[in-house]
């Protein structure tokens, strides 16, 4: 009896320290994907990072990546062990979901990682996604959001806006929305285009009707496709004070829709 229950907990030890092992072979996977990715640069250019309590944008026209770019945020932070939530107005979620599955199969791929799905589903235990319709006031979503963050065990470090109306948004909405991620020390990026398609573009990608909210963003990034390279160059147009416009030192390569180094 006795050696039964002695060759049991061996057994239980020799399970638990497997485990270990495993996990830390992945975290270790993951540190290396975090370590190599492009991000690192894109951090530079804008002085380290976005920072809790700032409101960062990348904008473009319809169609030139800036979900994509959206979702390699997150997913960088997601490796990082940071928590995040997706909020998408387009409707559809499962298009949300896709992207983040497309996003690391295309980061993975190459890479030496043991059992990419295994990766996959440890990080997503620190993402959650919200769809609301545009035409829900942006207090009542900021409201749902605290109500999970407060209420609902899941402390975020960032909340992503993925295809909200700040174009048609007031200045009333953007002193809100400011005030809610200092309040609960976030870090907001948002993804937006113009409404219209004969708005007026400038040269780094910033559409005219983004300027007037030019005092309440921290950190502007301005989407911009280059068909002579065809890359997507991604231009820090605002920076922690900072408005004198530079390249990242990233680009968004169209057909595979990931960041690489320029």
């Amino acid at each position: 009896m006795k050696d039964d229950i002695f060759l049991s907990a061996v057994l239980f030890h020799g399970i638990l320290e497997e485990q270990q092992n495993d996990m830390e072979v992945l975290l270790m996977e993951i540190q290396e994907l975090v370590e190599l990715s492009p991000l690192r640069v894109f951090d530079e250019s804008i002085s380290g990072g976005l920072g809790r309590g700032n409101l960062g944008v990348l904008v473009s026209r319809h169609g030139v990546g800036k979900t994509a770019c959206l979702v390699q945020l997150a997913t960088d932070k997601l490796f990082k062990g940071e928590q995040v939530i997706h909020v998408s107005f387009s409707g559809n979620v499962e298009h949300v979901v896709n992207w983040y599955k497309e996003v690391f199969r295309e980061l993975s791929d190459g890479k030496p990682i043991d059992d990419p799905s295994e990766t996959y589903s440890s990080i997503l235990a620190n993402r959650v996604v919200m769809n609301f319709n545009q035409e829900m006031p942006i207090e009542k979503v900021l409201n749902s959001l605290e109500t999970l963050i407060d209420h609902g065990s899941f402390k975020a470090d960032a909340v992503l806006f993925d295809g909200y109306r700040l174009t048609l948004a007031s200045e009333t909405d953007l002193n809100q929305i400011k005030a809610f991620v200092k309040k609960l020390n976030l870090e907001a990026w948002f993804a937006v285009s113009p409404e219209k398609s004969d708005t007026h573009i400038d040269e780094y990608g910033v559409p005219e009707t983004v300027r007037k909210y030019m005092s309440q963003i921290d950190v502007l990034i301005g989407l911009i496709y280059d068909e002579k390279i065809d890359k997507v160059i991604m231009n820090v147009v605002k920076n922690h004070g900072i408005t004198i416009p530079k390249p990242t030192g990233v680009v968004l390569d169209p057909k595979t829709m990931l960041i690489a180094k320029a």
